[in-house]
């Protein structure tokens, strides 16, 4: 396993080869089958247990400051292609188409006072830890994709649903995640080569780490 992730120049000498020649070998381990779900359960309670005064007070802030629900509420594409319902924060306008680009910017019209907040402080993820919970998701792992876009996959990309959508993940974290899911497969294909309670620690740490200096003045 190598010392560091390339999340710049991935190996892709597998795209040319037939899905199941390619390197899965850590999806057989016991963390992948039965200690990461653990992990993802354990640790996804005690996280809505210490946000939950902070995620009722969104929740009322969101109410208070635009029309319409509080929870964003979408189908993605799960482990082995299963559909399920992701739940987001609502920062968006309800007149907002639900297919409609995202948002790169705080600065768009289409998101909400509160919206600008919640997205640059990415609290309008914490939702999802019930996803982790009921199993849908995992703290760790490739970002949900939308449905109508997952059918366009080729049979090599498909495989990035090996394994349960995350909360974070190697891609989040390189410099491709300002592209479109699709051009961080190659990403998430080497995350879920080297699929381990070490790699998914170290991401995890990444991800503090990032939040932090994104959002400390």
């Amino acid at each position: 396993m190598p010392a560091k992730y390339c999340i710049t120049k991935p190996d892709l000498s597998y795209m040319n080869q037939p899905a199941e020649q390619n390197s899965v070998v850590s999806l057989n381990s016991f963390y992948a089958k039965k200690g990461k779900y653990l992990l993802d359960f354990v640790a996804s309670l005690l996280l809505i247990l210490i946000f939950s005064p902070l995620m009722l007070i969104i929740a009322v802030l969101i109410k208070l400051s635009s029309r319409g629900p509080v929870f964003f509420s979408h189908k993605r594409v799960g482990i082995n292609n299963r559909l399920f319902v992701i739940h987001k924060f609502r920062s968006l306008h309800i007149d907002t188409p639900s297919y409609s680009e995202k948002p790169d910017s705080t600065d768009d019209v289409r998101i909400t006072s509160i919206g600008k907040w919640i997205r640059k402080t990415s609290l309008d993820e914490l939702p999802q830890l019930f996803n982790v919970i009921k199993g849908e998701m995992s703290l760790v792992g490739p970002r949900p994709e939308m449905p109508f876009l997952a059918e366009e996959y080729e049979e090599w990309e498909n495989q990035r649903h090996l394994v349960r959508p995350g909360m974070t993940g190697l891609w989040q974290l390189s410099p491709r995640r300002r592209g479109t899911i699709r051009e961080g497969i190659p990403v998430d294909l080497e995350y879920i080569d080297n699929l381990s309670l070490w790699n998914d620690f170290k991401i995890l740490l990444r991800t503090f780490k990032v939040f932090w200096d994104d959002n400390t003045y």
